[in-house]
C-alpha cells in the first residue's frame, strides 16, 4: 500500500495571545515554533512510531517539510519534524518550498512510502488535490486553529484510487477528538 500522511506544522504565535516563537534554545526568534509547538514536535515522535496495529498512522520512511525561502522564511515545518527525523535516522527532504505543491506532489509520489509531510495549512488542501485529484473527498480548507490532525492518503498499487481519511492526534488535553 502507498501511504502519504500530511500534518500542519506545529503551533505558531497567534495574534492577540501572549505566546511567542522561540528557537530551540528558548530565545525569541521569528518564524519558529511556540513552546507548545516544540512540545507537539516532541510528542509526534511517539505518535508516529507506535505499532501500526494500534494506531491509524505508520512510521514514515520518507519525510518532507517546507523549505524556508526569502518570501516564506518560516522554519516551522522543518522544526516540527526534526525530533522525529532524529529518532528515526531519516533526513528531512527540504527540496520544495511553499507554493511548490505540484512539484512536491511529484516527489512524494516517487518517494518510498510511507511518506510524512509537514506543510503550511493553507496549502495542504491544494497539495492533496495534486496527489489525489480533484475528485478526492477531502476538506477544501484547513482551519487556522487546528494543529492536531493527520490527513492520510492510501492507495493500493499500482494505480488504485486514493482513499482519504483523518486521524486526530490527541496528544494534549486541548487537542480536539474530531476531524476537520
Amino acid at each position: 500500500m502507498q501511504r502519504i500522511m500530511i500534518i500542519r506544522h506545529a503551533e505558531k504565535p497567534i495574534a492577540g495571545r501572549q505566546d511567542r516563537s522561540v528557537c530551540i534554545n528558548g530565545f525569541h526568534k521569528k518564524h519558529e515554533l511556540t513552546v507548545r509547538g516544540w512540545q507537539r514536535a516532541a510528542a509526534l515522535v511517539r505518535f508516529f512510531t507506535m505499532p501500526a496495529d494500534a494506531h491509524p498512522v505508520s512510521p514514515p520512511r520518507t519525510i518532507f517539510a517546507a523549505a524556508a525561502t526569502p518570501s516564506s522564511p518560516s522554519l516551522r515545518s522543518q522544526r516540527t519534524l526534526e525530533p522525529l527525523s532524529s529518532a528515526l535516522g531519516i533526513p528531512i527532504n527540504l527540496d520544495h518550498a511553499e507554493y511548490e505543491e505540484a512539484a512536491l506532489a511529484l516527489a512524494v509520489l516517487a518517494a518510498e512510502p510511507p511518506v510524512l509531510i509537514a506543510w503550511h495549512h493553507h496549502s495542504i488542501p491544494q497539495l492533496v488535490r495534486h496527489i489525489g485529484g480533484d475528485s478526492l473527498s477531502a476538506p477544501a480548507d484547513w482551519p487556522d486553529d487546528r494543529y492536531d490532525v493527520v490527513w492520510t492518503l492510501d492507495r493500493e498499487p499500482p494505480a488504485g484510487a486514493w482513499q482519504f481519511r483523518q486521524a486526530p492526534q490527541q496528544l494534549f488535553p486541548h487537542d480536539q477528538a474530531h476531524p476537520i
